[in-house]
């Protein structure tokens, strides 16, 4: 059996941001739109990062792979180190089936970048909004990641 060591990437990046230190390597303009009329999803969202602003959308296989493909596109040409991370795994565990609809609703992702695994997880009543959370802070760790390896 093959064992790997998969870091908890929300507990690494919540510590990292208590720190006065740690300044984000991105800022998300005005959250994200997310059209999706059940065939063809598509994404638009507006990135601040280095004193630039980049606007992208791009469509996807489903909603939350819409959300991964336009952050990793806005992204990638500020921090192309984000070029080899993918998305190896994905989990929405409904918290309280009790509330109905206003159901909270846990969203996993597990990245990689080839050198190493990590998971970010997050809450919300609405499984587009946990799951962008969730793309977001997993792009974030990767740089953070990348920043902090010696050269």
């Amino acid at each position: 059996m093959l064992n790997y060591e998969i870091i908890d990437a929300t507990v690494a990046l919540n510590i990292a941001r208590s720190l006065d230190r740690y300044t984000a390597p991105f800022k998300i303009i005005d959250g994200y739109r997310l059209i999706d009329n059940g065939i063809d999803p598509e994404a638009t969202v507006q990135i601040e990062a280095d004193g630039r602003y980049i606007h992208e959308a791009s469509t996807g296989d489903g909603p939350v792979d819409a959300l991964a493909r336009v952050l990793k596109k806005a992204l990638t040409p500020l921090f192309p180190e984000l070029t080899g991370v993918k998305l190896i795994d994905y989990r929405a565990n409904i918290m309280d089936a009790k509330r109905g609809t206003a159901t909270e609703v846990e969203v996993t992702i597990i990245f990689t970048d080839g050198k190493g695994v990590w998971k970010v997880s997050a809450l919300s009543e609405n499984i587009n909004a946990a799951s962008f959370r969730v793309l977001l802070d997993g792009f974030e760790y990767a740089i953070f990641q990348h920043r902090a390896r010696p050269a």
